[in-house]
């Protein structure tokens, strides 16, 4: 049970515009902007930012994998839901890497650029300092553009995992995936 109501649709005929978009992109109105429509101007920021990390020189591929590794960390079932099998799969990502993404280092799944990017993002997930040697890993393999977008889309995940845990927003009502 959520700590903050959700806005339902019908109730708020003065922001249909902005929930027009979400559903737009969404294919429906979700409970991660069902609680953030309380604030319409941070919503639609909102929306603007994760709409923009699907737009980066960063492929699909390394991006969904640094989200789902992100939601595998800290344990959080709304993005884990949301990007296994769906997101991630669309991005190449199968069901059984996002699963070996729980011990990726003896997996034995990934590729060095991708194994690079897990040690960053399990880095960055554990403290802003990430070690040197870390650093310099994930930078023989993405260029300085892509390191930026790949820390800023680590960031906003990690955003995500604090204010939906703390607001406590419901897993949607669908099969929740065996990842959680």
């Amino acid at each position: 049970m959520p700590r903050v109501s959700y806005i339902e649709e019908k109730d708020h005929p003065e922001i249909s515009d902005l929930i027009g978009k979400i559903k737009g992109g969404r294919g429906k109105l979700i409970n991660i902007y069902k609680l953030l429509l309380h604030s319409p101007p941070l919503t639609a920021t909102w929306l603007e930012f994760i709409n923009a990390t699907r737009k980066t020189k960063l492929n699909g591929r390394m991006r969904e994998l640094a989200i789902v590794r992100v939601a595998t960390n800290a344990k959080y079932p709304y993005a884990l839901q949301q990007h296994v099998p769906n997101l991630a799969g669309r991005e190449g990502v199968t069901e059984a890497e996002c699963a070996g993404l729980k011990d990726w280092r003896a997996s034995g799944l990934f590729n060095e650029a991708e194994r690079a990017l897990l040690a960053y993002v399990d880095a960055v997930q554990a403290s802003p300092d990430v070690p040197d040697d870390v650093f310099a890993n994930v930078r023989k393999h993405f260029d300085e553009r892509e390191v930026v977008e790949l820390t800023i889309i680590i960031g906003v995940y990690l955003m995500h995992h604090r204010v939906f845990t703390t607001l406590r927003v419901d897993v949607e009502p669908q099969a929740m995936n065996t990842m959680s």
